[in-house]
């Protein structure tokens, strides 16, 4: 008998079906609560720089005590020294390839180029490969990285040429490891099947960075900044929400998949943001339709809650920090690859082979079509 599953049945996208046990994260949805290493999201990102908190959580994937962040620095440093040694050959072939693409390219070229673990080769590489793809995009050579200096610091410096503003480290510091991690999404789970297999540590975080290519995957906050462009002034912000309502649009930066109350990941990068202090203009802007559109969305469907999610406030945050749209999807790998490679010492730690069954659907020997 030929039976159909319908897009609708969780079968179709394991939606709900737990495919791992993990330490790294836990995403309560209902209550509105992100876990990371035990510790509540704005707890974790108030506690720890990048360096810190990537060790906790390798630490933790690996079920023993985390590495100092003084060691996991120097670290990264000398990843990123090799990362640049490997990359600089490969530089001409950027030419021409978007952002995405030149740090795919990048990563792939970092298989087994070093001295570097592999998590620590490809976290390495990240920062490395984005800010020479950026550089090279408007017209200028890329920098090298200075071992010595703290991982974000360096990227910035890589990027503009000029030692950062600490508000400036201390924003994008708590973006990424805003967003190190959280649950078992597509990209996640995708790292933790390659890792399964035994195949390496980089290979999984490169085939995790494809899936997060996907336009369904989420965490592309650049829609976000389209609208507020096209809002202009606070004094808008109702009549366009307004009008984009009624002629059935969405509103990008409201609700989400799995949380139905508000993301706790907006309000931390809310917060920073206001420390970073963009341009009163965009700040009032943000706000003005923020609260328009909370207020549309209530009056509009009571049932059903939407509220701000992290993409409204990411996009503000790194619109203020002057990064280009183009390089908000690599910037948020920039982070994830912490949870990409945790997620893949984990499974193989583990050391169990994921391998689900499939229903199949299809007509039997001689059933007729």
């Amino acid at each position: 008998m030929n039976t159909h599953l319908s897009s609708a049945s969780p079968l179709t996208g394991l939606e709900g079906i737990p495919a791992a046990e993990t330490a790294l994260s836990r995403v309560d949805g209902q209550a509105g609560r992100l876990i990371l290493c035990g510790a509540h999201l704005k707890d974790f990102t108030a506690a720890h720089t990048f360096e810190s908190a990537a060790a906790t959580f390798w630490g933790e994937a690996q079920a023993r005590p985390a590495e100092s962040a003084e060691a996991v620095r120097a670290e990264l440093g000398h990843a990123r020294e090799e990362a640049f040694t490997r990359l600089t050959p490969l530089l001409p072939a950027f030419e021409g390839l978007s952002t995405s693409e030149a740090l795919r390219l990048g990563l792939a070229a970092m298989k087994g180029s070093g001295k570097s673990a592999p998590h620590l080769a490809v976290t390495g590489a990240v920062p490395v490969i984005l800010a020479a793809a950026l550089r090279l995009q408007e017209g200028k050579a890329p920098l090298a990285p200075d071992a010595g200096a703290g991982h974000v610091a360096d990227f910035l410096r890589m990027l503009t040429g000029e030692t950062p503003a600490p508000a400036r480290e201390e924003a994008l510091t708590t973006y990424l490891v805003t967003v190190m991690d959280h649950g078992m999404n597509a990209s996640t789970f995708t790292a933790r099947v390659i890792a399964s297999t035994q195949a390496g540590i980089d290979w999984a975080a490169l085939g995790a960075y494809a899936a997060l290519t996907g336009p369904l995957h989420g965490g592309a906050p650049e829609p976000v900044l389209n609208m507020l462009d096209a809002i202009g002034t606070p004094e808008r912000a109702e009549s366009w929400i307004a009008d984009a309502l009624g002629k059935g649009e969405r509103l990008m930066g409201f609700g989400h998949r799995i949380y139905k109350v508000r993301d706790p990941r907006a309000d931390v990068l809310k917060a920073a943001l206001e420390k970073l202090k963009p341009s009163g203009e965009k700040l009032a802007l943000a706000r003005a339709v923020e609260k328009a559109a909370l207020a549309a969305l209530k009056a509009r469907k009571p049932g059903r809650p939407l509220e701000t999610n992290v993409e409204f406030y990411t996009a503000m945050l790194l619109d203020g920090l002057a990064m280009p749209r183009s390089a908000f999807t690599p910037l948020f790998a920039m982070g994830r690859i912490v949870g990409w490679t945790a997620h893949a010492m984990e499974q193989q730690r583990i050391g169990r082979l994921i391998r689900p069954a499939s229903l199949y659907t299809g007509r039997e020997p001689g059933e007729a079509a």
